[in-house]
């Protein structure tokens, strides 16, 4: 009798259990974690197409170079700001520290002026325009800047997410139970006012 009696509090206690964490789950106790995961998702496609930029800039440079190597000054400031974003370390840490993204962003953002000013030099050189190997790199980086802009994009509606789960009911008492140590997270922040603007690389 006591083995079938305790046999059947187990089996109730498995079942309790089991609705308690099928209840949780549907409360947003996962919601969080699986946010958080979802910007650093994001951020690491904003990485990737700010690389793609990077990788094309010295191939970019050798092309103008070649009929424009007067044009010193803005190939030198185009070779600069693609050193100066290269130095920077980047990883998971800068997502958590809003000043280091800051500066992150501001070093991005004199790289795209640095790129746009050599696009205007550009425009004096009809032999430039016309090389089919400028062209092909022309092409690559307006869309690397495209896609730039998505993935600063989803990024920012991804940490929109986040912090809204943070800060509203109930993710607000899941993260002062199980979750106070995932901070609120810092989004892309406007440097100048045509910031959100890819450079202009239409030759046509």
């Amino acid at each position: 009798m006591n083995s079938v009696f305790t046999d059947g509090r187990r089996l109730w206690q498995g079942a309790l259990l089991c609705l308690l964490a099928f209840g949780l789950s549907g409360c947003g106790i996962n919601n969080i974690p699986t946010y958080d995961e979802q910007v650093k998702a994001a951020w690491a496609q904003v990485e990737n197409q700010y690389q793609r930029r990077a990788d094309l800039i010295p191939n970019l440079v050798k092309a103008v170079k070649a009929y424009a190597a007067h044009e010193r000054e803005t190939l030198e400031a185009v070779t600069e700001a693609r050193a100066k974003v290269s130095s920077m370390q980047v990883d998971e840490n800068l997502l958590n520290d809003p000043a280091k993204l800051q500066q992150f962003e501001a070093a991005q953002a004199q790289l795209s002026s640095a790129l746009a000013r050599l696009m205007v030099v550009v425009e004096r050189y009809p032999n430039l325009k016309a090389d089919q190997n400028f062209l092909a790199l022309q092409s690559q980086l307006e869309g690397t800047e495209n896609r730039i802009g998505v993935a600063r994009r989803d990024y920012i509606q991804a940490v929109e997410r986040y912090n809204r789960e943070i800060r509203t009911f109930p993710g607000r008492i899941w993260h002062m139970v199980l979750y106070g140590d995932m901070p609120l997270r810092e989004t892309f922040q406007a440097t100048s006012e045509d910031a959100e603007k890819a450079p202009e690389v239409d030759f046509q």
